[in-house]
Parts: structure tokens; C-alpha cells; sequence
């Protein structure tokens, strides 16, 4: 039996697969079955407010498990999927209530790598699928990663080598009565614009009650490692702070502080930088690195993704 097979036998017994993405590695369960998605739930340690993204092979089976399919969707599902964008919509009774936390809208995506769609035709069915990792920790973007997180509460491991993007998809809502990004992510405001008119951003708000999206909590992506984020002012206070096995992250450079002994160098392109970021931090989270201090990308766009995964990985200086 090939590994698609597997998986496949597997999802169909409520069991769970990690697979890759052109985003994270997500970890995988029947969005049908309520076993399933509680087991899943489980497994990550995740709480049970925070909503999963469904999985789809493409347009067509994702109107299965919508109650409705605007226009909007229609424009945006042919321009960017397959791709890293997720949209909001009424829930059809198709996906379990348990996988979006108990809203009646769900968040569904079709994901841009060749396995995860081979996966996701053969089984023929809505897959959640968070990110493959512990509640709140480092998003995993190899199949390494993933079997440090999770080890055997998984029971395959789908190994496409490592994610193209880097960060988890932009979350667009359709589900009110204007467009609104909840997360974003490598498809920006300017594209989704381009295609469909004004968006709106919401202020940068933990939840109150079940998260409409996820990634909307105030404590997401973190290191175990204490991690501080901190402005270019600021660099003079940080350098007198980082000592002792501390790690300077700096703008599109990142700089090891002569204690822990090395320097990481960053590329200057936000897409570059996302790609490399949680392998990054994945690397400075172990000892004897004591501290990290990350200076923050410019307030641009472009950088709005890595911003936001970074102001929720760490605490402000």
C-alpha cells in the first residue's frame, strides 16, 4: 500500500495525518466525524475555542461543505487557489460543528503542494487541519519538526520536505456583510482588493468568546525560549541585555550575540524571511540559548504577515 493509500485508510478511521503544505505542515482528521476532530483537538492541546481551516482538493468540493458560495468566492477561489488563502464561510452540515469551534461558518482552503492534494482527492472529504505542532508553539515547516511536536499521538507522517511559504495562509471572512482579513498571510490586502473591492482589517484583538479564525489568539507561534520583540530605538537597551546565551534577531539580518557564539543571517525579502522564520526559531529554541530579542520588519504591507506572527510569538520589550 503507497503512503497516500495509508493516510487515506487511516483519516477514514478517525485516525490522524500530518501532511505538508506550500504554508505549514498541518495535522489532519475527518472534518466529518466529531471523533475525529476530537481526537485531533487532543493531540495538539488545543483549546477547543480556537477553530480549524478544512482542507479541500479544490472549488468544487469546497461548496460541498459551505452553506453558500458568493461571488466573491467564486472570484477568489479561481485566482488564488490552489494557494494559501482561507475563506470564511457559512458552515454546511457537512463539517462537524467541533471543527469550528462550534461557529456556523467555517474556514476552507485549498492547499498548493502536490501531496497534500493527492491526499486530499483520494480521500475525497473535508480534512481539518491545523498546524502539525502543540497549541501556541512554533508552527512546524518540515516533517522533522513535526515528529519533534507530536511524536506518536500522529499515526502518519506525510514527508514533502520543507514549506515553500513558510507561514499559514491569509484568513479572509465572507461570511458578514463586508469582506474582512482575520490573519494574514502571503496573499495580501492588495491582491484580495484587486479582485473583489475594499476589505476590512480588523484591530489587532484577542478574541472574546470562540475565535472566528484561527491565529487570532494574543499567544500564538512562540518559542518555549522567553522571547522579546523590540523597535530599532530600542537596539542599544537590547544590546546590554544579551548576554548570557541571549539571541539578537536584527530586522532582515539576524545576529547571535558573541555569548551563544554564531550569526544567522536573514534574507531581506519578507517572502524569504517568512520561509525561514520558524525554522529559525525552531533552531534558537533549545539551551543554552536563555533569551531571544527580535527587532521588529518595517510597519509596510509587505511585512504585515511576519509582523504578525511576531508580535504574537513574543512580548514587547
Amino acid at each position: 500500500m503507497d503512503e497516500i493509500a495509508k493516510a487515506v485508510e487511516i483519516l477514514r478511521r478517525g485516525g490522524l495525518v500530518a501532511f505538508p503544505t506550500e504554508t505549514v505542515y498541518g495535522l489532519g482528521a475527518d472534518a466529518g466525524s466529531t471523533e475525529a476532530v476530537r481526537r485531533l483537538y487532543a493531540a495538539k492541546q488545543r483549546p477547543h475555542d480556537n477553530p480549524t481551516i478544512v482542507h479541500v482538493a479544490d472549488a468544487q468540493s469546497a461548496q460541498r461543505y459551505a452553506a453558500s458560495w458568493p461571488e466573491h468566492a467564486r472570484r477568489l477561489a479561481e485566482r488564488f487557489w490552489p494557494g494559501p488563502l482561507t475563506l470564511v464561510l457559512p458552515r454546511s452540515d457537512r463539517v462537524v460543528p467541533e471543527a469550528s469551534a462550534g461557529r456556523d461558518t467555517v474556514g476552507l482552503r485549498c492547499p498548493d503542494h502536490p501531496l497534500a492534494l493527492a491526499l486530499l482527492r483520494a480521500f475525497d472529504g473535508p480534512v481539518a487541519a491545523p498546524s502539525a505542532n502543540r497549541s501556541t508553539r512554533v508552527s512546524p515547516t518540515t516533517a522533522q519538526h513535526v515528529r519533534e511536536e507530536l511524536g506518536d499521538a500522529v499515526d502518519l507522517i506525510l514527508d514533502g520536505g520543507p514549506c515553500r511559504v513558510g507561514i499559514e495562509s491569509t484568513v479572509l471572512d465572507l461570511s458578514g456583510s463586508r469582506p474582512t482579513i482575520l490573519r494574514p498571510g502571503a496573499i495580501t490586502q492588495g491582491q484580495i482588493q484587486a479582485q473583489i473591492g475594499p476589505v476590512n482589517v480588523p484591530p489587532d484583538e484577542p478574541p472574546r468568546g470562540p475565535a472566528r479564525s484561527p491565529g487570532m489568539q494574543e499567544l500564538h507561534y512562540a518559542p518555549r525560549t522567553p522571547a522579546w520583540r523590540f523597535t530599532t530605538e530600542q537596539l542599544s537597551e537590547v544590546l546590554e541585555r544579551s548576554h548570557g546565551g541571549a539571541v539578537l534577531l536584527i530586522g532582515p539580518v539576524i545576529g547571535v550575540s558573541e555569548v551563544a557564539g554564531r550569526v544567522v543571517e536573514m534574507p531581506s525579502l519578507p517572502e524569504a524571511y517568512a520561509r525561514c522564520l520558524y525554522s529559525v526559531l525552531r533552531e534558537m529554541d533549545r539551551p543554552p540559548i536563555a533569551a531571544i530579542f527580535i527587532e521588529m520588519p518595517p510597519d509596510e504591507p509587505a511585512w504585515a504577515a511576519v509582523r504578525d506572527r511576531l508580535r504574537r510569538a513574543t512580548r514587547p520589550l
